[in-house]
């Protein structure tokens, strides 16, 4: 039956981490073919569309990290709204409202999560009616971790990231996020991996066969050894304090660090939720970043919230 559009419609979208990530050689388009393992944790961005009678597209942003989001034409949720809009002849506008919970710039696609919000939220509110699979092949557009963000749980990523393939996941996993101060340029991390590694044969990507039978068992020891991630050295190059905070984390007791993608946040895994609540407290004290989040992942992909009761 089909669904009729909303005068308003609130869309949930998780942050994403990459439990492994190789990267490999320069394409000759300049983007690095990549095998990923995504993870949805909850961490969550909501975006609120209300319909416009005109074609305009407008966007606020309240939360934590409001200050570090463009409000122009640049943002990404604004280019998926323009993007719908464009490819289905909308005549109808849209003012967007993002409550940022996600770092901006920080590894965690907190930009690229909004894109995916905005597509369901406006593919309700301009009662579009895509399918699944229609909506993916716009968000493999807007960029490589959009149609993962629309999907969530645990999947498999190739090609730039934009073909998303679900993996097996058991569990409940507890991890730990360490929010720097300003973010890092994706494509500058890219730019310091192949200064890096200039003179070494660059494999093809893959992910380990270790890292899939770890989410399997759905066992925190088996997955803090499988954990991977080739930017992690470009990103440390870029800002080695970020070692510290690495080091420091497992020295409270997490199983495993890392960079969060292309950085700079820092992500630990914690044995269980009361040892994830520990090492939050002793980095939170610590003084080495800007703030601590905590998050249980594998979640859902962008969803739509329940409309508010009114009475």
């Amino acid at each position: 039956m089909p669904v009729p559009p909303s005068a308003q419609v609130t869309v949930r979208s998780p942050a994403k981490i990459n439990l492994g990530l190789s990267v490999g050689p320069p394409r000759p388009d300049g983007f690095h073919p990549l095998a990923t393992v995504y993870q949805a944790v909850a961490l969550y961005d909501d975006v609120t569309a209300t319909v416009r009678d005109d074609t305009d597209i407008t966007v606020e942003v309240v939360g934590d990290f409001a200050v570090d989001v463009p409000t122009d034409d640049s943002n990404l949720a604004v280019r998926a709204a323009r993007l719908l809009q464009s490819e289905y002849d909308v005549t109808e506008g849209v003012d967007l409202s993002i409550r940022k919970t996600i770092p901006v710039a920080g590894g965690m696609a907190g930009g690229s999560t909004d894109a995916a919000a905005t597509l369901v939220a406006c593919n309700r509110l301009w009662g579009l009616q895509l399918s699944q699979s229609e909506l993916q092949h716009l968000a493999a557009e807007l960029g490589s971790d959009v149609p993962f963000c629309l999907v969530g749980h645990t999947a498999l990523g190739q090609g730039r990231g934009e073909q998303v393939t679900e993996v097996m996941s058991r569990g409940t996993f507890h991890w730990v996020f360490a929010v720097a101060d300003g973010g890092l340029s994706t494509p500058a991390v890219y730019s310091e991996l192949d200064k890096l590694r200039p003179l070494r044969r660059v494999e093809p990507p893959e992910v380990s066969p270790a890292l899939l039978s770890a989410l399997l068992s759905g066992k925190a020891a088996a997955l803090a050894v499988a954990l991977s991630n080739d930017l992690q050295a470009a990103a440390l190059s870029l800002r080695p304090e970020l070692g510290g905070v690495l080091q420091f984390g497992l020295d409270q007791g997490a199983l495993a660090a890392m960079i969060s993608g292309s950085g700079p946040t820092c992500l630990f895994l914690a044995a269980d939720s009361r040892r994830a609540v520990d090492l939050a407290v002793e980095l939170a004290e610590s003084g080495l970043c800007r703030m601590v989040r905590q998050a249980e992942g594998p979640v859902p992909g962008a969803r739509i919230l329940p409309a508010p009761i009114t009475r």
